[in-house]
């Protein structure tokens, strides 16, 4: 027979609790190497509790299922799924440059979830239009990139082209490039997806689109082009007036972010904003599911989600985000002032909030101590320092101190 111990409100909160005293705090402990930090401290703020909206939001648990900005009627959940339309509208113009109401999207589990979503549609777009195989279509990226497209290729029977990148500049090599497409094409190859990044998760590295796509014209292939932003999308349009990796290049048809990252906002923030019209190719062909108007991946969702990333954008402002953007960055350069002093060895976009530092220059111990991530858990070549909302002058201190 099934059973579970019925618990009081008293003893789960002391759960929850326990649980809680047993994970790492960003505000307690030291912990440099990841991409993440403590819900901002502004919106989510532990005073306000009983008055927080999030929470209210959490409570009441709108369900944002579907694509709102496809003219889906809101039905139940009308006025929470207008401030999802907002976020999505401010990130796909403001952040990204796009047009005025030319862009679809929403408010994805995660960059995951929104990079899979994006080669998704492009098989359906290669098989719908031009009756391609699987077999004909191929992703390129660069060797950095995020293991959501290899998840994505594997899930869409697609194969993956990882190509070789110059190891001190993180650049993808031009003639790599070129040669791996010319094989690709000997190989059958017809339909190429490119995964462009905007701040690699492991060196904060921005793809050349430029170099990129000249090449891809070059050797005259079909090809879309998908930008992986989730961790860059909230620095690099702040930092890089020039970002080409955004809706005013022709060339770019969809982008992934991830408010939980820069943003602080819960896990479950993620997003896809993608060109209009794009959307089509993940409608059913299937008779039976036509009147179904869910056409994401994730079904049902909270709108909790959108509520927490409306929140932050619209407690900073452009300015606000900006201005809390540039205190990381200019506080990752002074750190990178200080390790070229000790003669250290690293490498460091100046646009981002990442610093690479190779394995020999740093020990074991320090790694430890200091929780910091590595290109490769089998056998480290990089250790990553991320400049998140927690990682002030104090904590990269003492780490200088014990480097």
């Amino acid at each position: 027979m099934m059973y579970w111990e019925k618990l009081s409100k008293e003893a789960i909160t002391s759960k929850v609790n326990q649980a809680l005293s047993k994970n790492i705090r960003f505000d307690k402990n030291k912990i440099m190497g990841a991409s993440i930090s403590f819900l901002d401290p502004i919106v989510f703020d532990k005073k306000y509790m009983r008055n927080a909206p999030f929470l209210t939001s959490m409570i009441h648990n709108p369900d944002h299922r579907g694509c709102h900005t496809l003219n889906v009627n809101g039905g139940l959940f009308e006025g929470t799924k207008e401030l999802e339309l907002d976020v999505i509208r401010i990130c796909a113009e403001e952040l990204l440059r796009g047009q005025a109401g030319m862009q679809d999207g929403y408010i994805a589990s995660g960059g995951t979830e929104a990079n899979i979503t994006a080669l998704w549609i492009f098989r359906n777009l290669f098989k719908r239009r031009y009756e391609a195989k699987s077999s004909e279509m191929v992703i390129f990226c660069s060797r950095d990139t995020h293991y959501s497209i290899y998840k994505g290729g594997n899930l869409l029977g697609i194969d993956v082209v990882s190509l070789q990148v110059d190891n001190n500049t993180r650049q993808i090599k031009p003639h790599v490039l070129e040669d791996k497409i010319i094989s690709a094409k000997e190989n059958g190859k017809k339909y190429f997806i490119f995964v462009a990044n905007m701040g690699t998760t492991m060196f904060g590295s921005v793809d050349d689109i430029e170099m990129i796509t000249s090449i891809f014209d070059k050797t005259e292939v079909f090809y879309k082009v998908h930008v992986d932003a989730a961790f860059g999308g909230f620095i690099y349009p702040f930092t890089n007036a020039e970002n080409e990796l955004s809706f005013a290049n022709k060339r770019i048809a969809s982008v992934s972010l991830d408010a939980h990252k820069m943003l602080q906002t819960p896990y479950g923030t993620g997003m896809f904003i993608v060109r209009k019209g794009y959307f089509e190719y993940l409608k059913p062909e299937e008779k039976a599911f036509l009147t179904e108007t869910d056409l994401t991946l994730s079904g049902s969702r909270s709108g909790a989600s959108a509520i927490a990333i409306w929140m932050v954008l619209m407690t900073y402002g452009s300015s606000g985000l900006r201005e809390k953007v540039l205190k990381m960055v200019n506080r990752t350069k002074w750190l990178c002032d200080e390790l070229s002093k000790k003669g250290i060895d690293y490498y460091y976009n100046p646009y981002m909030n990442i610093v690479s530092i190779r394995n020999e220059d740093i020990t074991k111990e320090l790694v430890e101590l200091y929780n910091l991530v590595p290109d490769n858990h089998d056998s480290p070549n990089w250790w990553k320092v991320v400049t998140m909302a927690h990682v002030d002058k104090v904590l990269m201190g003492d780490f200088l101190e014990n480097e």
